[in-house]
């Protein structure tokens, strides 16, 4: 069987391979911090550490290059650690074990990582790479992408030399990419109290589970289903028809992943158990049925469960119900500029309790600042009319295109000369940080491109094999193509 060392081009996927075995899940990036710049200097290349957590590694010119305008290689360090119900692994300790299968390359029941790693073994590659043509290159491997883009956040004007920034994370092999919205987190708290179990109740488990999930920007539109919305449901008709209660929720796990599963631990009048078993039974049917393109593996079901010790006070629960199932969700607003671009979209991401608190998170984008500024204050309107405490938080610029950006034509027709056909030229409806790191420095002429991921931030992510391939081929062409600094001559 083909694994993973024997694909090509090797000096790629070898990379990809040493990442797999190093855990990085965001906010846990020591030990791929410290490979990167072990890798750097091993390699003699002169390697920065940042207070922020990013490596900077610079590699000089090729002879004969050193008057080409510098170019800035741009990958981020973490991925989104998100496994399947029943898998035994710890992103924190475990490396990521990889299946080629039918052209791509996927993990067993996680992540991949591919996102981005792939961008960071493409970089790697050339640091190390001795026969490769290019001007002056820096890699930055940011931190904490996917959890706040820290890294990028935390950039210092100055540090930077190159003139051109590449950004390795995009996920369409044939599209170069050169806008991204912004994005800002939602935070709404409610405190509860905690009152006894009425007696006479029974204690039940429910479950949303099957859902595809995947990354809240790139497959917001595609009509998947949510499990907070899905299980808001169930327990909305259990309150209002069967005096159901709930003694704690715990649904989604990350802001930039459509939540693909909901647990609640409930308590209902032994006297209304069978009443909501059969209900609940026919919102399922209805709500399978509507979700039955996208989410043939859905699953809701009641399973038994002990009596809780508690349950939350019925007025906040009531109020959280009510706020969930009016917060919008999904596409907002599809751009007039670019055909078939979300401009705006909500992530209705984390509902958790404990501790004395529901907290419900999400994570606004937007291609258009204020659109995405309205949105925040229209959610944050409506669960403060249901009592929460709200904090918006994290807010980052979106990358404005420029189609008449230099580096753009550059890779429009080395693409053309390489594969002969030109390539789809988009914005992106997901975080780049190219948005936060050209607020640092607005001079620089950045673009995005990689190889061709699905189903990113889920545990069906996969990349193909091939795309692989002629993203690397684009990447060394091009770098052979960027011409020389303004007013300077061979």
């Amino acid at each position: 069987m083909t694994g993973i060392l024997q694909l090509l081009p090797g000096e790629v996927w070898n990379n990809f391979h040493s990442l797999t075995r190093i855990p990085r899940p965001s906010g846990h990036e020591e030990n791929i911090r410290a490979f990167i710049a072990g890798f750097g200097r091993n390699l003699g290349l002169e390697t920065i550490v940042d207070p922020a957590g990013n490596v900077i590694i610079r590699k000089p010119a090729t002879p004969g290059m050193e008057n080409r305008v510098g170019v800035i290689l741009q990958a981020h360090l973490d991925m989104v650690p998100q496994k399947n119900s029943g898998t035994t692994h710890d992103f924190k300790h475990d490396p990521i074990e990889t299946i080629v299968e039918g052209g791509w390359l996927r993990a067993c029941g996680t992540t991949l990582g591919a996102d981005n790693g792939l961008g960071v073994a493409a970089a790697m590659a050339v640091l190390a790479s001795n026969g490769l043509p290019h001007g002056p290159v820096e890699a930055l491997f940011t931190s904490n992408e996917e959890a706040g883009m820290t890294g990028a956040r935390g950039l210092q004007p100055g540090v930077l030399q190159g003139g051109i920034l590449m950004n390795l994370d995009s996920e369409d092999e044939c599209v170069l990419f050169i806008g991204c919205a912004g994005g800002l987190d939602g935070t709404m708290t409610f405190s509860y109290g905690e009152k006894p179990v009425p007696s006479g109740y029974t204690g039940l488990r429910i479950e949303v589970t099957g859902l595809k999930g995947g990354h809240s920007g790139m497959d917001i539109h595609l009509g998947r289903g949510n499990a907070n919305k899905i299980m808001n449901r169930i327990l909305h008709e259990g309150y209002a028809r069967h005096g159901l209660r709930l003694a704690s929720i715990d649904g989604g796990s990350l802001r930039n992943a459509i939540p693909r599963e909901s647990f609640a631990h409930i308590a209902l009048p032994d006297s209304m158990k069978e009443r909501f078993l059969d209900g609940m039974a026919v919102l399922a049917g209805r709500i399978k049925a509507e979700l039955s393109a996208t989410e043939p593996d859905l699953r809701i079901e009641a399973r038994p469960a002990g009596l809780p010790a508690s349950v939350i006070d019925e007025t906040v629960f009531e109020r959280m119900l009510k706020a969930v199932h009016a917060c919008p969700n999904g596409v907002m607003r599809m751009s007039c500029e670019m055909d078939g671009l979300v401009e705006t979209s909500n992530n209705l991401a984390i509902v958790r309790s404990g501790r004395g608190a529901v907290v419900v998170e999400c994570l606004l984008r937007s291609s258009v600042d204020s659109a995405r500024e309205d949105l925040g204050i229209m959610i944050g309107s409506l669960f403060g009319l249901a009592g929460a405490s709200t904090l918006f938080d994290g807010g980052y610029p979106g990358w404005k295109p420029n189609p008449d950006s230099p580096i753009l034509k550059i890779m429009q027709e080395t693409y053309s000369m390489k594969f002969g056909t030109l390539p789809e030229v988009r914005a992106v409806h997901a975080g780049l940080e190219c948005g936060i790191i050209g607020g640092a420095y607005p001079s620089l002429d950045m673009i995005s491109f990689g190889p061709t991921i699905r189903h990113p931030h889920s545990p069906d992510e996969k990349v193909e094999i091939a795309s692989a391939g002629r993203f690397w081929e684009l990447l060394v062409a091009t770098l052979a193509a960027v011409p020389e600094k303004p007013g300077l001559s061979s």
